[in-house]
């Protein structure tokens, strides 16, 4: 009698330990891609296979919408019964900040990113005051965007048919809406924890802006989350 209590206390104890020990795992991990990439940019990273990967996609998305908006829209495709983690890079960091506050994730890395509205360039905040972007048509934006992009990131070139065909796969509408959504983003202060990825030679978000970096990538761009792939995963797959 008092073997079999034992072991069926021992069999509690394995149980709540197991239990215990996967309540502080994350178990899937949601990637977010930026303003003009899609789940491309994320595919030359190398992470533990021990994880679920989903990704979280707003090609089309409602006019004037916010950030924090848009968030909640797809926090809808997040489940949260799990321990999750979110990454996301550019306009998808941002937009993992905002969903930081309404789901709860075990982790939350951005890269090639901003954690709030002070760590945009000048540009981005400028045109809060004077809106020139909402002059131009959605199509002008479009064009400057395909055809500013390779100049400001040249690096972009080693990958150079990937990352024009995520553009030329974008909504001129898309574009603007998106470009209006991070000029208005409202995030002053960030209240959790986030960890923050980001290249010293990043001319779409500048590195001067940025404060409180956990990582800074020698020579990384704004591309480098698929341009410097390996340096990423290595980063990821620590903190995860």
């Amino acid at each position: 009698m008092e073997q079999t209590k034992l072991k069926i206390f021992t069999l509690i104890l394995f149980l709540f330990s197991f239990l215990l020990c996967r309540a502080g795992n994350i178990e899937t991990i949601y990637f977010l891609p930026g303003q003009g990439s899609d789940k491309r940019i994320f595919d030359s990273l190398e992470i533990d296979s021990k994880f679920k990967l989903k990704y979280l996609e707003y090609d089309t998305i409602s006019k004037k919408v916010s950030l924090y908006e848009l968030a909640k829209q797809l926090s809808t495709s997040i489940d949260t019964t799990e321990n999750f983690a979110l990454i996301g890079v550019s306009l998808g960091g941002m937009l993992s900040v905002e969903l930081s506050r309404i789901v709860n994730p075990k982790k939350v890395i951005i890269i090639s990113s901003a954690k709030n509205r002070k760590e945009l360039p000048f540009r981005y905040r400028f045109q809060r005051v004077i809106p020139l972007f909402e002059i131009f048509p959605a199509k002008v934006i479009y064009w400057g965007a395909k055809t500013l992009q390779p100049i400001v990131e040249p690096d972009r070139n080693t990958n150079e048919d990937t990352f024009k065909s995520m553009l030329e796969r974008k909504n001129p509408k898309y574009l603007k809406r998106t470009a209006r959504m991070i000029i208005r983003w409202k995030r002053k202060t960030n209240s959790t924890k986030i960890i923050h990825v980001h290249g010293n030679n990043d001319h779409t978000i500048p590195i001067r802006n940025v404060v409180n970096l956990d990582y800074i990538i020698e020579d990384g761009s704004h591309m480098m989350a698929l341009t410097r792939s390996k340096e990423i995963s290595l980063i990821l797959n620590r903190e995860l």
